[in-house]
């Protein structure tokens, strides 16, 4: 299993706040700036207005597992900031998918057509 790089300090998300662009829809906002290096780096922010321990953790989980299923469609050099907001709790892995997926786009962050976990038999 490939790990990634996550932004770990607040002067690593204060960074990609300040000088990043940001989209938001529904469930999330992701905040995006170049970083020069050949990798990305994502940090994910779930505050306590989305719920208590377990739900925070959750979404976390859910934010984390979409990345690692699409990182090899999004273009490398990026550092993302993805914010949870109070609609994404309680949400199926897919809307948090679709939400992720429409922020990459208007991002213009999306290497190629991503694929969906679904299966079409």
């Amino acid at each position: 299993m490939k790990q990634f790089i996550s932004l770990k300090n607040s002067l690593e998300f204060g960074n990609v706040y300040k000088r990043g662009k940001s989209y938001a829809n529904k469930y999330l906002v992701m905040y995006i700036v170049d970083n020069n290096l050949e990798i990305n780096r994502i940090g994910i922010s779930v505050s306590k207005k989305v719920g208590n321990s377990v739900v925070r953790h959750r979404v976390t989980r859910l934010i984390r597992e979409v990345y690692r299923l699409q990182q090899n469609n999004i273009e490398k050099g990026h550092d993302i900031v993805v914010v949870a907001r109070v609609n994404s709790k309680g949400h199926s892995y897919w809307d948090i998918e679709s939400a992720f997926l429409h922020l990459a786009k208007l991002h213009r962050i999306l290497a190629f057509k991503p694929s969906s976990g679904k299966c079409t038999n």
